[in-house]
């Protein structure tokens, strides 16, 4: 009767645990609004010449991640990285970009990443 007892409490216990887990690694994204166009010499490589091509992080020379960061080629080879790690908030490190530049990187990215 005990291990029955003990049975069903470690059950439960295991039951909770788990959904309690669960609900709480489910987050949401709220939905991008790409609708205006996002040009990258007026708006993405101001932002990445900012945070991203800089000394230490991805300036010239630069060995990091994807490495430079500093031309339209090379931040289109690097997008989908890119993206990845400005969506999760892993990059820039030490800094934190505001939602319309994050807006902006990934809606350019989206849309073709075009050189304009």
């Amino acid at each position: 009767m005990i291990k029955y007892i003990s049975l069903i409490i470690i059950s439960f216990i295991f039951f909770v645990a788990c959904k309690k887990s669960s609900e709480t690694t489910q987050t949401t994204q709220p939905p991008l609004d790409c609708s205006t166009p996002k040009s990258f010499s007026a708006h993405v490589l101001p932002i990445t010449s900012a945070n991203c091509a800089i000394s230490g992080c991805h300036g010239s020379g630069s060995n990091n991640g994807p490495g430079q960061l500093i031309t339209y080629q090379q931040i289109f080879n690097s997008r989908a990285i890119i993206r990845s790690a400005v969506a999760s908030g892993l990059m820039p490190q030490g800094s934190r970009l505001s939602e319309a530049e994050v807006n902006t990187i990934l809606c350019w990215i989206d849309n073709g990443a075009p050189n304009n």
